[in-house]
């Protein structure tokens, strides 16, 4: 008996021994330094692309690949031009990305569905189409003029990707912009069944961006330009399936009350959360902090300039291992 517990305790003290030499290598490798921005740069077709930035304080970005796109939108797209990149760290080791899938230069009520992209290293992307009048054919959706800022969250409950996203349509249906949701297919190829309606604002309501705190409660924020109060808008949620109990804050960011479109929100490394948004008129992003995700203050005004041009995008923080393989992949040949 003494032998089997001898050999019991030794046991433990092995497998104890390799998780101190395992475990904080593998949290090393897992820690964030630095944060990526994905944008799309401006209204012709060679401005609607998908491109990347770097910082490593996430104000201050560097584009990478000399601020060109990192992936052609003639290949991925139906109208050849894609806006509103939102990219998502997937809980099942893929990177999501879903995209507007639309060439302004024909209208902006032009756009009839999205892409949605799936990636293990967010440099080679998987892409499939979502065109809403030959899927939902008969319905309502068939009849969208507009599909704008598809993003993606996981919804723990359903143990799926939940992909949300302004509509508007051309007949009584959905006469001003709401926001709807459909979850993504297993492979995130496609939507399953038919959306449905997230919240209605009584007004248009677009740019929508979704995340959740430490204590389970959803921040929705978008923007709005019907309501008396322009600008962005934010419900705090317990369910995301109950809008009726959402609960609709007053303003937190007095600066986001004018013309500002594309609002994102992000986690500083090991800080206060970020909301930043395109300040299109201004030729800047604004970033504004917060401890809370209630009461945001004003952090900087990074200016678009150069080869760093963003329109509505989003961030995530990034490893290091993460960093050194995408400046390896999309590297700036051009010297300042």
């Amino acid at each position: 008996m003494n032998m089997k517990i001898s050999r019991i305790f030794w046991l433990y003290a092995i497998i104890g021994m390799a998780a101190v030499v395992i475990f904080p290598s593998q949290a090393v490798a897992r820690k964030k330094v630095a944060y990526l921005f994905t944008y799309f740069t401006g209204n012709s077709p060679e401005q609607e692309q998908i491109c990347y930035a770097i910082s490593h304080d996430g104000y201050n970005y560097t584009p990478l690949n000399d601020g060109k796109p990192i992936i052609s939108s003639d290949t991925i797209s139906l109208k050849k031009g894609v806006r509103d990149p939102h990219i998502l760290r997937g809980e099942d080791g893929y990177f999501y990305m879903v995209v507007t899938d639309m060439r302004s230069s024909q209208g902006w009520s032009s756009n009839r569905g999205m892409v949605l992209l799936r990636s293990k290293d967010m440099v080679k992307w998987e892409h499939h189409t979502v065109h809403f009048p030959e899927k939902y054919a008969g319905t309502m959706f068939a009849n969208v003029v507009r599909v704008w800022a598809p993003q993606t969250i996981y919804d723990k409950s359903a143990k799926k990707y939940m992909v949300y996203f302004s509509i508007l349509t051309n007949d009584d249906s959905c006469p001003y912009d709401k926001v709807y949701w459909a979850y993504a297919n297993k492979d995130f190829s496609d939507l399953e069944g038919e959306p449905r309606l997230l919240f209605d604002f009584k007004n248009a309501a677009i740019d929508t961006d979704i995340v959740e705190d430490e204590e389970g409660t959803y921040h929705i924020f978008f923007k709005t330009e019907g309501d008396r109060k322009k600008g962005i808008r934010q419900y705090l949620a317990k369910d995301l399936h109950r809008p009726a109990e959402w609960e609709l804050l007053p303003d937190n960011c007095e600066d986001t009350q004018k013309a500002v479109e594309g609002g994102g929100v992000f986690r500083l490394i090991g800080g206060d959360w970020v909301l930043m948004y395109d300040c299109y008129m201004n030729g800047h992003y604004q970033f504004c902090t917060s401890p809370d995700l209630r009461k945001f203050t004003f952090k900087q005004d990074t200016q678009t300039q150069g080869a760093f041009t963003p329109r509505h995008g989003t961030v995530i923080p990034i490893t290091k291992k993460e960093l050194k393989r995408l400046q390896k992949a999309f590297p700036n040949q051009e010297k300042d």
